[in-house]
């Protein structure tokens, strides 16, 4: 195996490990409204009746608005601190950090205002003319108006969280809320007869613990972000809701698309389809958390690739979702085919009734579009990083309504609830080949490579001949990197002084890391290096998986008189022309111009 091979491999391994260890609290992140449907729609076709479900299903366009609103700024900001980050621009993402929470109080004050008013005054006249069902909503809506604020709020908090490794905390949130959201709705529902309203309250105070669980590590003051409002500017606003909107665009889309699909079935099937086809979604909802968490980690770790002008690892992270994660999604849909009946048997028990069988027959076809779904929000995400916007217009306007509204017309009045299954599915297919079929107009030809497929422009990064790329695991690596590195700068003309200076700079450095870093605990560690020769610049790039640790500070610590300590570091400070260092998402990275 040649040495770019074996590179190739190291880095793949590296991202593998960063990517599953972010993927738990995003999937959790993504599952919260998941499973506030799941646990309102159980308790609610048990205990309160097919009534209560159609009304929960009413408020489906509403959990799909409120999630775009969170989804735009979210991802705008993520993307922006992502980029911020690999270019070593810490203040301004802490700048981005706190206009991302400013505008999500203010967004999420509006939407909890509407829906007052509206559960209040009645207004929902539009969503159905079924007076029963509307009066229901109305209670459901004001109790989840209390909710929108720390919700919105809450996942903004979880998404930076996942940024500073601090998932753990997400996690624990999380499952404060599930309990609190159990325990309330038994005590509304089951003792003080609260019936909606209760419902929906549950959810609520629910969403309160979540939020302030999270709120409590940035009031510790150890994060390294911080709230800070004097350093804000107004102008950023525009760059955040321009690279978040076509993501959220898919949500509100699907706003639509639930709306178009709840009129097509009160119409043509009846109120059992919109209670059948709410206890399928809701369920499936957790599920799909998978897919879209495993894509809400990629765009983390694309814009982080973007932000250094990584290609090889933005191109790792798409081939990494693609393959590993796509087999993964393979083994959920067996699961849920698997489990079509049990899950049936949680809303429905009597096979004789047509709402079972069609709730039983939505559970074991919607899962065939999870997998297309990935390759979908792939595509979605990689298109925002990139700022590819019309990719990120079409795939999102496709997906978000116009296959599934378009296919629904034609096919629920011919074959009922299949049709609207059929939709679905049909949906998934057209939307994971789009991306293709862009790329082949894009580039006038069938891509014969990754960098053809994903349209990486030429002058992007550096090019194999101008990098070096090297994996160290030992003392014994670093022996021979310093004379391998010099080779490197004097074939790509570089003079001598800056040749030696790379060389010796970089053995320092790696080997420092080695021998403080790897000893802390008992893990396999490895030291990736990078060094890059382009527009007459040297850049050296040291990244690590040990506990976080800044050379940097490290020699302040130091009596600037003794100069028997850390020599190397102290070395490099003084004759580099720039060293920075940053934690990114739970990888120490040192950047060294010379």
């Amino acid at each position: 195996m040649n040495n770019t091979a074996t590179q190739t491999l190291a880095n793949d391994k590296v991202i593998s490990k960063v990517f599953f260890r972010l993927l738990p609290a995003q999937i959790l992140l993504v599952a919260i409204p998941s499973l506030n449907g799941i646990i309102s729609s159980i308790f609610g076709s048990n205990l309160l009746g097919e009534t209560a479900l159609s009304a929960i299903g009413l408020y489906a366009p509403i959990t799909s608005f409120t999630a775009a609103m969170s989804t735009m700024l979210m991802g705008g900001s993520q993307i922006l601190c992502g980029k911020y980050m690999g270019s070593n621009q810490v203040e301004r993402t802490q700048e981005i950090f706190s206009l991302d929470l400013t505008l999500a109080t203010v967004v999420s004050l509006i939407i909890a205002s509407i829906l007052l008013i509206t559960g209040t005054f009645d207004l929902a006249v539009f969503m159905s003319p079924d007076t029963v069902v509307r009066a229901v909503f109305n209670r459901y809506l004001l109790g989840m108006a209390i909710g929108i604020f720390p919700m919105v709020l809450g996942n903004q908090l979880s998404a930076f969280l996942s940024m500073e490794m601090q998932g753990k905390r997400s996690t624990v949130a999380t499952i404060l809320f599930v309990i609190t959201n159990l325990i309330l709705t038994l005590l509304f529902l089951g003792v003080l007869g609260m019936q909606t309203f209760g419902l929906a309250l549950a959810s609520a105070i629910g969403y309160w613990v979540y939020l302030i669980y999270q709120m409590i590590y940035y009031f510790k003051g150890k994060s390294i972000l911080k709230l800070k409002l004097v350093h804000m500017h107004l102008s950023d606003i525009w760059e955040i809701v321009l690279i978040g909107f076509p993501g959220a665009l898919v949500s509100l889309y699907m706003a639509v698309r639930r709306q178009v699909l709840n009129s097509l079935m009160i119409r043509y099937i009846g109120s059992a389809a919109l209670s059948s086809f709410q206890a399928s979604d809701c369920l499936f909802s957790v599920f799909w958390a998978i897919p879209l968490g495993m894509a809400a980690v990629g765009r983390m770790m694309m814009s982080v690739a973007v932000g250094e002008e990584d290609r090889q690892s933005l191109k790792d992270i798409v081939k990494l979702l693609l393959t590993k994660c796509m087999l993964a999604e393979f083994g959920v849909i067996t699961v849920l085919i698997l489990c079509a009946v049990p899950f049936t048997h949680i809303f429905y028990r009597d096979p004789s009734e047509l709402i079972y069988q069609m709730t039983l027959t939505g559970f074991r076809v919607i899962p065939f579009a999870m997998p297309l779904g990935l390759i979908c929000q792939t595509a979605l995400n990689y298109g925002q990083v990139t700022k590819k916007q019309l990719l990120v217009h079409t795939e999102a306007a496709l997906d978000g309504a116009v296959v599934i509204c378009v296919s629904a017309v034609f096919l629920v009045p011919a074959f009922g609830m299949n049709g609207v299954y059929a939709s679905v599915i049909l949906n998934g297919i057209v939307t994971a080949v789009y991306p293709l079929i862009y790329s082949i107009i894009y580039n006038r030809r069938f891509p014969k490579n990754m960098d053809q497929l994903l349209m990486i422009p030429k002058d992007f990064g550096a090019a194999e001949n101008e990098r070096m790329d090297i994996s160290l695991k030992s003392l014994d690596d670093v022996v021979n990197i310093s004379q391998r590195i010099q080779d490197f700068c004097t074939e790509r003309g570089v003079d001598e002084r800056r040749s030696y200076l790379s060389g010796l700079f970089l053995e320092e450095m790696a080997g420092n890391v080695i021998e403080a870093g790897f000893p802390k605990d008992n893990k396999k560690h490895s030291v990736d290096v990078r060094v890059v020769h382009k527009n007459d610049d040297i850049i050296l790039r040291i990244k690590d998986d040990c506990v976080p640790f800044d050379p940097l500070e490290r020699a302040k610590l130091f009596d600037p008189e003794d100069i028997t300590k850390n020599i190397g570091i102290r070395m490099v400070s003084r004759i580099a022309r720039d060293v920075s260092y940053q934690n990114i998402l739970g990888l120490n990275v040192l950047t060294i111009r010379i």
